[in-house]
């Protein structure tokens, strides 16, 4: 049978490495992109160029998470074997600020995509992009997928909401649908607005001598941070596996803000503290418990980290090194 993937959130950090990946194992791929998307496909700019890929094996259509009609009409065209929902506003600080299309997003757009799942005339397997976020305030650490969720977030809250959904449609109408419960992950390809880009690239232009300071909120939160090429495998391994389920994805270890920040500034050999300047308006209004996975069930399935926390940070700054004038 042939091998179809649905794509939505393409064009993000995780779209286009699981593109690159489904290529590599044979599928087709097709993306869902907004028409607003267009100045933002760089992630993928790669794969469009490649006139051997695009248009014979990767294709992108027009629609958006809010529209079931051209949604529907997508599934109908594509007849997808496999679906990796990952779209959506996953900014947790922002989602404090536009928690309603936040919501909106996350929640009903996948409660839309469960109920075009339910009226496929073939089976398709569902991969849900959920967070860590959903536990919070977590009662536990680390986290497994049977601790209860306690968002502190309006993003949190929707993840805990369409994570949710997506047990009750795999249990109610034997769906093959699979909670994907990802820790932050991260890579070169990171969204600018998110603190571990924005350490990368401050850091190189700093040693280049382009910026003088970078400003943060606190230094102290914590957070179990991969690299988003191993999470993207575990997406994957999760729809070849022969019962649907829910998997954490994590490495199990927490490092600060400040470590990061460290670790940034170690590349280029400054000393960070010159640097460094704290802004209470950073903050978030509620900071989550310790949220730490124990990733024990995805390990079954033969997944495990390939990057440490330093190559990953090294990783990062050098490609924003690369991008800047010697």
């Amino acid at each position: 049978m042939d091998k179809i993937a649905l794509i939505t959130g393409i064009t993000g950090q995780d779209g286009s490495y699981l593109s690159e990946l489904l290529l590599q194992n044979g599928y087709t791929v097709h993306g869902v992109v907004r028409r607003t998307s267009n100045l933002l496909r760089s992630r993928i700019d790669h794969l469009r160029r490649d006139q051997e890929i695009y248009g014979r094996r990767l294709f992108l259509h027009y629609g958006d998470l809010a529209d079931g009609t051209t949604l529907r009409r997508i599934f109908s065209d594509v007849q997808p074997t496999e679906v990796y929902h990952l779209a959506g506003q996953s900014h947790v600080g922002l989602s404090f600020e536009i928690p309603e299309s936040t919501c909106e997003e996350a929640g009903m757009a996948t409660l839309r995509l469960l109920e075009i799942m339910r009226d496929q005339p073939r089976p398709v397997k569902f991969y849900h992009a959920s967070s860590s976020e959903i536990f919070g305030n977590a009662v536990e650490t680390p986290q497994t997928e049977n601790t209860p969720m306690l968002p502190t977030s309006p993003y949190g809250c929707a993840k805990a909401f369409a994570t949710q959904l997506a047990r009750v449609y795999r249990q109610s109408y034997g769906l093959f649908v699979c909670n994907g419960i990802l820790y932050n992950h991260e890579s070169p390809r990171r969204g600018e607005n998110f603190v571990t880009r924005k350490i990368a690239r401050a850091a190189a232009r700093i040693a280049r001598g382009l910026d003088h300071e970078l400003t943060l909120g606190g230094l102290e939160s914590r957070r179990d941070w991969g690299y988003a090429p191993d999470y993207v495998q575990a997406m994957w391994m999760m729809l070849q596996h022969k019962t649907p389920d829910d998997y954490i994805v994590a490495t199990g270890q927490d490092h600060s803000v400040r470590d990061f920040v460290e670790a940034a500034f170690a590349v280029v050999d400054l000393p960070w503290k010159k640097f460094v300047k704290h802004d209470s308006s950073f903050d978030r209004p509620i900071e989550p418990a310790r949220l730490v996975g124990s990733a024990e069930k995805i390990r079954t399935l033969g997944w495990k980290p390939t990057k440490s926390f330093e190559e990953l940070v090294r990783e990062m700054v050098e490609a924003e090194l690369k991008q800047l004038p010697n």
